[in-house]
């Protein structure tokens, strides 16, 4: 797995500028488990995901992506529509994207 994905995470997670986002997008490399210094066991994951540059990067745990998609032009990162159903009326909103750009 080699070039620009963007990687959907099952969890939220905090990035470099402090914010939480589900995915990421990247430059993607492969990783060993020893890359943390420490060797992992059957019970946890074996490999991970570099997601972007040496200076700016995300390690994602092999068992933490949901998705990988292949994306070689930068994902939208504007504000984008959702929808809340509470109360039982559907409402419009927008909110920021959950797509940090590690490069």
């Amino acid at each position: 797995m080699k070039g620009k994905y963007l990687i959907t995470t099952d969890a939220w997670f905090y990035a470099p500028d402090g914010k939480m986002y589900r995915a990421v997008w990247g430059d993607v490399e492969i990783l060993e488990d020893s890359l943390l210094g420490l060797k992992t066991n059957r019970n946890s994951t074996n490999w991970y995901a570099k997601v972007g540059s040496d200076d700016n990067h995300v390690i994602v745990a092999g068992c933490q992506i949901h998705y990988a998609t292949k994306c070689l032009e930068s994902p939208n990162t504007k504000p984008v529509a959702d929808y809340s159903t509470e109360g039982g009326s559907l409402k419009w909103f927008e909110r920021p994207t959950g797509i940090y750009i590690a490069n």
